[in-house]
């Protein structure tokens, strides 16, 4: 991260969101909306003295410490965040929402840095290639009621282990429950929103082997009894069998079976019951802290990314590849690249060689400096054409406008897959290479 902002021939569009892309292959152009984030950038040092200075003190739910914080309305992200800027909080400042702050921010920062006139701005990019890597979102476990999350403090997902074990986190990596006290038996629950006919039927393929980085935490950190629920284990890569075997040494009780049902009882202790898969009889296990690994789901906004960019989706949501073996990085719509865990669920070893090979394959293709474009492609009788615009409604990747009235199809956009040529009404789009008379040729020839 640090040596992508640090790099003369990165620019970093933190804060922002694309909202238009257009052209092709070589020839894209993208609008960039920059949100206003009410600090000026280039004299910002991230001193944190507005954040400090700022009157609505830990008022809102922190998004970094996955709700286990609070931020001022005047924040940086997280202490490694980069850019390094702070960034105001337009839905919680006082200033902006009510208009009765005396910017005690701004006038703490000694650089001026504060600008509440600040305004929204779009940005023009013309780009040759482009790269998705939009991410993941963890499964939200409150879609599972079984589990009772949100219904106890000591019912607690992954990213929020994450944070109490950190040494940055709320608790400055110390593992405790609500109450503050060094929970004596913990429970985690395996697969919550992954391979369930209710949630999400894939494998998430990370949770089984953060489960047990988590169960070797807290083995490490308070010497509780753990409980790991579990269907079956999936340690596939290089070294994670070992790991897997490390943990059952340490003394984590693995029973083989869904946690089915997550009790709150009145004294605020947990029950978790589940079936022993191994024994064939129901267990239940009374503990003070409960950790649901919740799996990977795509971002809430990926139908949106998906109809700018052009991108088709697969059944489980994720953006699909060109082809699963040979063009695992590529997408239909040539220049645009996946990486990472936007495609499919991936741990990190996977991730980085993903996005190493989306960055090769954008390499390749800018280092050529001319696009080969296929000969199968669409092409138009302007004498027959209407204008109807039928071929643009059906057309899959946008290849065709409506220019003087008269159907153009964009050479670098059409794949020649001739779903225009059979919507045609006026018969006036020919498939080359795929006319009719080639095709009864190619017949009479098979059959002579």
């Amino acid at each position: 991260m640090m040596d992508a902002g640090r790099h003369p021939n990165i620019k970093l569009l933190a804060y922002s969101e694309v909202e238009e892309v257009s052209g092709y292959v070589g020839n894209f152009k993208v609008k960039v909306r920059r949100k206003p984030r009410y600090v000026i950038e280039e004299l910002c040092t991230g001193c944190g003295a507005c954040v400090e200075a700022c009157v609505w003190k830990e008022r809102v739910p922190s998004e970094f410490e996955a709700g286990m914080g609070k931020r001022n309305a005047v924040y940086i992200p997280f202490a490694q965040a980069i850019p390094l800027k702070a960034v105001v909080d337009e839905q919680s400042c006082l200033f902006l929402t009510r208009g009765k702050c005396k910017q005690s921010c701004a006038a703490a920062c000694e650089r001026n840095a504060i600008d509440f006139e600040q305004k929204e701005e779009f940005v023009e990019l013309e780009v040759g290639a482009i790269i998705v890597a939009t991410g993941f979102q963890t499964f939200d476990a409150a879609k599972l009621p079984e589990y009772n999350y949100g219904k106890s403090p000591n019912i607690i997902d992954g990213l929020q282990f994450e944070r109490l074990s950190s040494a940055t986190g709320p608790t400055g990596g110390e593992i405790l429950t609500a109450e503050g006290k060094v929970p004596e038996r913990v429970a985690i629950i395996h697969c919550v929103g992954s391979r369930d006919e209710h949630a999400n039927r894939y494998c998430s393929r990370v949770c089984c082997m953060y489960a047990m980085k988590h169960a070797h935490l807290v083995r490490d950190k308070t010497g509780a009894e753990v409980y790991e629920f579990y269907m079956d284990i999936r340690a596939f890569g290089k070294g994670y069998e070992e790991f897997y075997e490390r943990v059952q040494d340490e003394g984590v009780f693995f029973i083989r079976g869904r946690g089915a049902e997550v009790v709150v009882e009145p004294d605020g202790k947990l029950t978790v019951k589940a079936e022993d898969a191994n024994l064939g009889r129901l267990v239940e296990a009374r503990v003070d802290m409960v950790i649901l690994e919740t799996g990977l789901v795509p971002q809430p906004d990926t139908d949106k990314m998906g109809a700018i960019f052009g991108l088709s989706r697969s059944e489980d949501g994720f953006f699909l590849e060109a082809h699963p073996k040979l063009r695992p990085v590529e997408t239909n719509t040539d220049g645009i690249f996946l990486a990472g865990a936007c495609q499919a669920p991936r741990d990190v070893p996977d991730t980085v060689a993903h996005a190493n090979a989306a960055a090769a394959e954008a390499l390749a293709l800018l280092s050529q400096g001319v696009v080969q474009i296929a000969p199968t492609t669409a092409q138009v009788n302007e004498e027959l054409c209407s204008g109807c615009g039928e071929c643009i409604l059906v057309c899959p990747y946008s290849a065709i406008s409506l220019t003087d009235h008269t159907a153009q199809v964009n050479s670098a956009l059409c794949k020649g897959c001739g779903t225009c040529a059979a919507a045609c009404l006026a018969k006036a789009i020919t498939a080359l290479h795929f006319t009719d008379e080639q095709i009864v040729a190619q017949i009479e020839g098979v059959l002579a």
